[in-house]
């Protein structure tokens, strides 16, 4: 899996990728971590640093949960898709926004399919 729908809140970027990448390594799990200097920003949960990840999809989903834990901070954890194929001009991807256990909310992605673009919030919805 590979996915750049993953992010941290604003701040604890760089702290957080490197713990995430460090309790991988230490767990001997297939998982790599890097901020690619994009911001999103969210009317119902704040500012998010977002990061990139090549891996197995239940540990970054495990790491990034941990790591709320760990720094108090929310996440969004990305890279869910809809089961339906609708052949669009754009991408679409779905995310969680987590605090710790609890999901908070949840959050639509969209990015241009024919250029390499940023990805840009569509839907946010607190829980």
């Amino acid at each position: 899996m590979d996915s750049e729908t993953f992010g941290v809140e604003q701040g604890y970027g760089e702290q957080a990728i490197e713990w995430m990448n460090e309790e991988a390594k230490k767990m001997g799990w297939k998982f790599e971590a890097r901020l690619y200097n994009q911001e999103i920003k969210t009317r119902n949960f704040g500012t998010f640093e977002m990061f990139s990840l090549i891996g197995d999809p239940k540990a970054a989903r495990e790491l990034t949960m941990r790591a709320s834990k760990r720094f108090k901070i929310k996440v969004i954890e990305g890279g869910y898709k809809t089961r339906k194929f609708l052949m669009r001009f754009a991408k679409n991807e779905y995310g969680v926004v987590k605090k710790g256990d609890r999901v908070i909310g949840q959050i639509e992605f969209e990015s241009s399919r024919l250029a390499h673009g940023d990805w840009k919030i569509t839907k946010e919805e607190r829980r």
